[in-house]
């Protein structure tokens, strides 16, 4: 492979800045998360966005297929949503005096799926986005249909304590890249809003980049260099997820997959783009590591009821577990 080049990696993180300076527009005081929805965006990954209702995810992901200049559809999910309401169904339709069934495509065929209130849904009506998340096509009736590319699917979520939510299932949190929490706005973010904002409308986005243009970002991502360092720290972090890796591990009962590590290896390729470095480093790793790793273990219970979360047990394991694998060598230690 050709790894990018300085000037490439320099031309696209203009883009990129262009895209950040546009999202900071629609949310305001929240830098931090939408340097990680793009992150995750040129990762070519999936992102769940989590938060009460009202702080702005929806705009968020409407403000970004705006600037992106890709179709996009929302799906508001509802205990009564049904699989087929999403992947789409089979019609019978008469041509030529013959009655066949066509297919329906749902609203799973377009470029960014807003897939709102996720966990209002049934398991089972969730559980119809594994292949499209995965594979980027779904299966009806035996019928494979491939989804346009790019595909992106950005979920928002209410806290599983509010009424009327369901746990998304643990194979189908795995294929999101990243896990976002959204927070409440400070006094001076909501004065800014207040005063800016009216009820009922939305923020005039002008678009960045067209799909072209998102594609030869995307394609420069994958050429950024991963250093065997950097690789070696990814695997070490993984790995000590698991149960008796590592002191962090003690509260975790099953730790990441390997679908982690490549997503930590992805993220941290699309944040040294976003710094406009053409190779990754440890630090890309370590900012990228708790939006990846936060849904990917499951706690014990007795870790539960001592009041750790997933948030204090991956911040542990990041602390614990150190850049270099061994010991420092001889020539270091005297420097």
């Amino acid at each position: 492979m050709e790894y990018a080049s300085e000037t490439e990696v320099t031309n696209a993180g203009k883009h990129v800045r262009s895209l950040s300076a546009a999202l900071n527009q629609v949310l305001y005081g929240q830098e931090e998360l939408i340097d990680l929805v793009l992150t995750g965006v040129l990762a070519r990954g999936h992102i769940l966005l989590e938060g009460l209702p009202g702080l702005g995810k929806t705009e968020l992901v409407k403000g970004l297929s705006k600037t992106l200049r890709l179709g996009t559809k929302r799906v508001q999910f509802t205990p009564d949503l049904l699989p087929g309401d999403i992947t789409g169904n089979p019609v019978l339709q008469e041509t030529d005096g013959r009655r066949a069934f066509v297919f329906q495509p749902g609203p799973l065929f377009t470029n960014i799926v807003l897939a709102d209130e996720i966990n209002r849904a049934s398991p089972k009506t969730q559980s119809a986005l594994l292949e499209a998340m995965q594979e980027r096509r779904v299966t009806v009736l035996g019928e494979t249909h491939d989804l346009p590319r790019p595909f992106f699917v950005l979920a928002t979520q209410n806290p599983i304590e509010l009424e009327g939510t369901y746990p998304l299932p643990e194979a189908q949190l795995d294929r999101f890249l990243f896990k976002l929490e959204v927070t409440r706005n400070n006094v001076s973010t909501l004065e800014r809003i207040v005063t800016q904002r009216e009820l009922g409308t939305e923020p005039v986005v002008e678009a960045i980049m067209d799909a072209s243009t998102l594609d030869e970002v995307l394609n420069l991502v994958r050429r950024i260099y991963l250093p065997d360092v950097v690789a070696n720290y990814i695997a070490r972090l993984v790995d000590g997820t698991h149960p008796g890796q590592s002191s962090a591990a003690r509260g975790i009962r099953y730790g990441a997959s390997p679908r982690a590590a490549l997503s930590l290896a992805s993220a941290a390729k699309a944040r040294a783009l976003m710094n406009e470095r053409p190779h990754a480093s440890f630090e890309d790793v370590r900012f990228v590591a708790p939006a990846v790793l936060r849904h990917r273990i499951v706690l014990e219970y007795n870790a539960r009821v001592e009041g750790l979360t997933n948030n204090d047990i991956v911040r542990a394991l990041i602390e614990e577990i150190p850049f270099q694998g061994g010991a420092t060598p001889k020539t270091l230690k005297t420097a």
